[in-house]
């Protein structure tokens, strides 16, 4: 009942950056979406839940949305960064940032907590309040590869956010692994022709 009163901007950082620590993991996209689902489902969606829930009780979901090579140590990870985020001191980190690395050089001293989680969860609060969040690298050379234009990519907010998502997953699925020819694009975008020179810088 208590949580149901908490800061509503406490509680959407909590959730964003929880699903943010599942998606960082080396799993399928599929895996990590039913198994954020599940947690929403058993309202495992704050610190204080997280801790409720035991570590027995985080593998159970874990293990059910597809985590069963990593139920154990993501479960140990998920205690350990909700004993480090008790209170509001996500919302103090991402209020009083004044860039997106001060948020990763604080969220990173976390045990557990890489730049991955980081970068996906800076991704995500766009539109939501935070320090400016600059387009990655990785989206930035799936961009070029795939030909798209600046303008293409003059979205805000929330747009972007979904935007550079899509970008990234291609370029990790496609692009690291040198794999282009099996990009959903295929010929429509000319992307497994050389990168065009008039692409995104």
């Amino acid at each position: 009942m208590l949580e149901a009163h908490r800061n509503p901007v406490v509680r959407e950082l909590e959730q964003l950056f929880l699903a943010s620590s599942l998606f960082a993991k080396p799993i399928s996209a599929a895996a990590a979406r039913t198994t954020a689902l599940l947690l929403f489902k058993e309202r495992v969606l704050s610190p204080a839940a997280i801790e409720r829930s035991g570590w027995e009780g985080l593998v159970t979901i874990l293990d059910l949305g597809g985590y069963v090579r990593y139920d154990f140590s993501t479960a140990t990870k998920l205690l350990t960064i909700a004993a480090a985020l008790r209170g509001d001191r996500l919302r103090r980190v991402v209020g009083g940032a004044a860039s997106a690395k001060d948020v990763e050089e604080e969220l990173t001293k976390i045990k557990g907590v890489g730049p991955k989680t980081v970068a996906i969860f800076l991704r995500e609060l766009r539109g939501l309040g935070g320090p400016p969040v600059p387009v990655s690298e990785e989206a930035r050379s799936a961009a070029k590869r795939l030909r798209l234009k600046r303008r293409q990519l003059d979205v805000e907010g929330r747009g972007l956010s979904r935007l550079e998502s899509v970008l990234v997953r291609t370029w990790v699925e496609h692009g690291k692994r040198g794999r282009w020819q099996t990009c959903p694009a295929g010929a429509m975008c000319g992307c497994v022709a050389p990168a065009h020179r008039s692409g995104v810088r």
